[in-house]
């Protein structure tokens, strides 16, 4: 597998293994993530995907200790550790991804924003929604806030820019779309995505083992619910 190692700071280093936002580079992330869990290394701290990188974070102190060469830089010794790893590695077919339903109440108190992206795509509401609940979404990342994730794979007829005056304060749970993404703010948060909807379903519990609700490489199924529906899942939640 083909890659790039970059320093960040003077504890991490950036494997680069795409500049695109595609299926074929997520595999890649996928797949250096297998490896580098299976790795049994005191000196890896973290390792954090994105689109097309893999951050890992380092111990310099420990890293420190296990250099034999005087004039090798923890940095240096990290990326032949890596390399060793990582470059024998071949593109694999995709394991079956987890999909991870989200119930969403469209519109409303909770999608202020969903008239105007119809409205700016020549689309009514409903097909607006329609568009959104059969979309094939795969989450790339987890980032901007915690358990926020990135999700590609949303129909362009129903993209819309972000706000010009992002709001102080969008609820937990709000189902948003920036440009051609969308996403679902996991906690209480400024934003400036156009809300046309919110979820019931708590993605982020910090006391939990695994805090995120959802993982990059999940799949996501949007489905409409009544605000009816909305509060009993809610009281569930809770």
């Amino acid at each position: 597998m083909k890659a790039h190692y970059h320093p960040l700071g003077d504890q991490a280093v950036v494997i680069e293994l795409g500049t695109t936002i595609d299926l074929s580079v997520h595999q890649c992330v996928k797949q250096v993530c297998e490896k580098l869990e299976s790795i049994d290394a005191d000196w890896i701290v973290e390792y954090i995907p994105a689109f097309t990188t893999v951050t890992v974070v380092y111990d310099p102190v420990t890293i420190q200790k296990q250099i034999t060469q005087s004039d090798l830089l923890p940095y240096e010794w990290a990326c032949q550790q890596l390399k060793k790893r990582i470059s024998r590695l071949k593109v694999k077919k995709s394991k079956k991804p987890r999909v991870v339903e989200i119930p969403v109440c469209y519109g409303g108190e909770f999608g202020p924003d969903l008239a105007y992206v119809a409205q700016k795509n020549g689309l009514s509401e409903q097909e607006v929604i329609d568009i959104h609940t059969n979309g094939d979404y795969l989450v790339y990342m987890i980032g901007f806030a915690p358990g926020f994730p990135y999700i590609g794979g949303m129909d362009e007829r129903i993209a819309a820019s972000r706000r010009d005056n992002p709001r102080l304060q969008i609820p937990a749970g709000s189902v948003g779309i920036a440009g051609k993404q969308t996403g679902v703010y996991p906690i209480e948060t400024p934003g400036g995505w156009q809300l046309i909807g919110r979820t019931p379903k708590q993605l982020f519990q910090p006391e939990n083992e695994t805090p995120s609700l959802l993982q990059a490489g999940d799949k996501i199924k949007f489905t409409s619910i009544t605000k009816e529906e909305y509060q009993s899942i809610k009281e569930v939640e809770s």
